[in-house]
């Protein structure tokens, strides 16, 4: 059994900050790409960043430079720093990990989702 659970969202006026992190449990062998989704009503689910094992990260070009991903393998958790946070950032965000478990079956996970909101 594995287990993502995020934490860090909330309310937050347009220019704040958020830290959100995500931590993976349960029967992990192992853990390569980790990332961040968000969703907005309405809205598909769209990649916000992920990083792979090594520290390859890929983002939307709409957060670059203001959203920050980041991982700490001992610890199985991703981290993603929120800053000058837009009122066009509220949403959902989810994460995802692709997950080896120690029975050597691996697939993609998900969160159960931690919503963030920006005020205007």
């Amino acid at each position: 059994q594995v287990q993502l659970v995020e934490s860090g969202g909330g309310l937050v006026q347009a220019g704040g900050s958020l830290r959100l992190s995500c931590v993976a449990s349960g029967s992990i062998f192992s853990i390569s790409d980790m990332g961040w989704y968000r969703q907005a009503p309405g809205n598909q689910r769209d990649l916000v960043a992920s990083i792979s094992r090594g520290g390859t990260i890929n983002s939307a070009d709409s957060v670059k430079g203001r959203f920050t991903i980041s991982r700490d393998n001992s610890k199985n958790t991703v981290y993603l720093q929120m800053n000058s946070l837009k009122p066009d950032d509220t949403a959902v965000y989810y994460c995802k990990a692709r997950i080896m478990t120690r029975q050597l079956y691996e697939r993609d996970y998900w969160g159960q989702g931690t919503q963030v909101t920006v005020s205007s």
